[in-house]
């Protein structure tokens, strides 16, 4: 029991930081769905560890069965029962009342959460149909752009490291001798050398580290860190952060808003990216653009 106990632990926590990651990546327009969907992770991983502990105890009892199972149970008990008589016991006229069934909470309480997920989904497919495609209206602008400016898109994987290869992609495109100068470079190579950057010229980003949320200036060393060790997406800082480090200036291409330059006093060959709002599942993404 001690091993199964230890077991469930290890999913129900494991699935929260799945159900974290994804609540922090959902849209105002995916919000309902993805709320609704790690409802639906939650309730399921609750009957599952139920139902292990219920087999590991010996228990049979009828309650302990598969969410299919308890679907179709509803299905079945709505069907009314026909009563058998014997042909040699005459029909009495005194109706035979039948035996009250035991109610099932287990089966109630299924029935009700698929009901409410039921409802949720329906609503969230309701006002994502009322919402305008976004994701077409972004990539529409880019591809406009990118036509004018005769660059092209380069598809960089979407995760938390996308700014920093999108750098690396342009750093070596555009420097033809850059990988015989940082023959180990690598995104992580990126992350250190933005943050090293970040803490030796503190004053020069504190005004980029005020949390709104709580009113209060990050800490330097605190944010580096995470930023140096972990996939978390890098943002403003660390573009002008590397735009410093190697000298050249950093052009961000939006599909709603004017391009931002960084560094427009850069000495060596300007890197372009164009950030993404709407056209990834995980939210904010950068490519690297090449000339055509």
């Amino acid at each position: 029991m001690d091993e199964l106990l230890a077991l469930h632990r290890k999913q129900n926590k494991d699935l929260q930081n799945q159900i974290t990651g994804m609540k922090k990546q959902a849209t105002k327009s995916t919000r309902k769905q993805v709320i609704a969907k790690c409802e639906q992770l939650q309730a399921d991983l609750k009957l599952k560890q139920e139902q292990e502990i219920a087999e590991l105890n010996g228990d049979t009892n009828e309650d302990d069965v598969t969410p299919e199972q308890l679907l179709a149970q509803l299905s079945l008990e709505s069907e009314a029962t026909e009563p058998v008589t014997s042909e040699s016991t005459p029909v009495s006229n005194t109706p035979v009342q039948q035996p009250k069934k035991k109610r099932n909470r287990q089966k109630e309480k299924l029935a009700k959460r698929e009901a409410e997920i039921q409802k949720m989904k329906e609503e969230a497919r309701k006002e994502a149909a009322a919402q305008p495609n976004l994701q077409k209206i972004e990539q529409d602008a880019i591809d406009k752009f990118c036509e004018i400016n005769k660059v092209k898109q380069i598809d960089i994987k979407p995760d938390g490291h996308c700014l920093f290869a999108s750098i690396l992609d342009q750093l070596q495109i555009r420097y033809p001798k850059f990988n015989e100068k940082y023959p180990d470079c690598d995104i992580y190579k990126l992350r250190s050398l933005s943050c090293d950057y970040i803490r030796a010229h503190r004053d020069d980003f504190i005004p980029y580290l005020f949390d709104e949320t709580t009113m209060q200036i990050q800490d330097i060393d605190e944010y580096t860190k995470e930023m140096e060790t972990t996939a978390k997406w890098g943002g403003e800082i660390e573009i002008l952060a590397l735009s410093k480090v190697f000298d050249c200036p950093i052009s961000i291409m939006f599909s709603d808003r004017p391009q931002q330059k960084f560094n427009d006093t850069g000495k060596s060959h300007e890197l372009k990216l164009v950030y993404y709002k709407h056209s990834y599942s995980l939210g904010e993404h950068y490519n690297s653009l090449h000339d055509i």
